[in-house]
């Protein structure tokens, strides 16, 4: 089944995406929704000028064929634009987790099946600033994680696949410290905290399915918000365990909020990922842009 004719499409391929190796076979299976081009990534920053230039050009459906990386690349494309161009993804990457929550299979042909009946939904946007201004979808950590990513390097991420992120923990751990944190949500709620992380989702899930914030939801307008706060190892560890299994929302080792916007002021400054790509270790705030952007999205979402 093939799009309507009328929409102007263009697929956004990264090569090196986790099971994105054979690119004839993939060009092959896209040829089923008769895209106007294909642009092909050869380094970091070309998906999201391949997006921005697709909905400059009046792009009707952007299609993200990579993992979450090349995602939120072409999510900052668009929203450069302030685009009302529709988005969708081919989940090829190691992790695949804002795919997760937006109910689309893992099996590629029923995907591209997906994609061509074109269901739409309007999903929640959310903007950082640090000392850039990010857009992401999914899900921002700071802290301990940001550590985590620096560790996780391609071939890392290549080599372990969906256990790249613990194996990253694991070289990241003798790093572990606390953050003098300051967490203001929705400009009037102020806390002073010991922190060892800040996980603030709009998606559910990161590091190919630890559900992470299990309740958020893409189209709530706001964002869950855990904090972990200074703890010994030993009870790190059960919080761990609990967070693998998405089982760490009640435990009174955490805080969790809800909110639209969060500020994160702390000594030492952390870094903050978002989908997976780093920003930098400056205050960072964060606001949710209500259905802002439109996906694709699966029959449960």
């Amino acid at each position: 089944m093939a799009l309507h004719i009328a929409v102007k499409t263009c697929v956004i391929l990264n090569p090196s995406a986790g099971s994105a190796a054979d690119t004839d076979s993939l060009r092959e299976k896209l040829a089923r929704l008769s895209p106007n081009e294909i642009k092909i990534t050869a380094e970091p920053g070309e998906a999201q000028r391949f997006a921005r230039d697709a909905a400059s050009l009046g792009c009707d459906l952007i299609i993200s064929a990579g993992g979450d990386g090349t995602l939120n690349e072409v999510v900052n494309g668009v929203a450069e634009k302030n685009s009302s161009v529709r988005l969708a993804i081919l989940p090829l990457g190691t992790g695949n987790d804002f795919a997760r929550s937006i109910g689309l299979p893992t099996n590629l042909d029923e995907c591209i099946e997906l994609i061509a009946q074109g269901r739409t939904k309007a999903i929640d946007l959310v903007r950082v600033t640090s000392d850039q201004v990010r857009y992401f979808v999914n899900v921002s950590t700071g802290g301990f994680s940001g550590l985590v990513d620096e560790k996780l390097t391609p071939e890392i991420k290549k080599t372990w696949g969906p256990l790249a992120y613990l194996r990253g923990a694991a070289a990241a751990l003798p790093e572990l410290r606390a953050y003098k944190t300051k967490i203001v949500f929705d400009g009037t709620d102020e806390i002073e905290i010991a922190l060892h992380n800040v996980i603030i989702g709009n998606g559910r899930y990161v590091a190919g399915g630890i559900p992470v914030t299990p309740e958020a939801l893409v189209n709530d307008g706001l964002v869950d918000v855990v904090l972990i706060p200074e703890k010994p190892k030993t009870e790190l560890a059960v919080l761990v365990a609990q967070i693998l299994l998405g089982k760490h929302l009640s435990s009174e080792a955490i805080v969790y909020r809800r909110t639209a916007k969060v500020a994160v002021t702390s000594k030492p400054g952390m870094w903050f990922n978002v989908d997976g790509e780093l920003v930098g270790n400056e205050p960072a705030s964060f606001e949710v842009l209500p259905g802002a952007i439109q996906f694709i999205v699966g029959a449960t979402t």
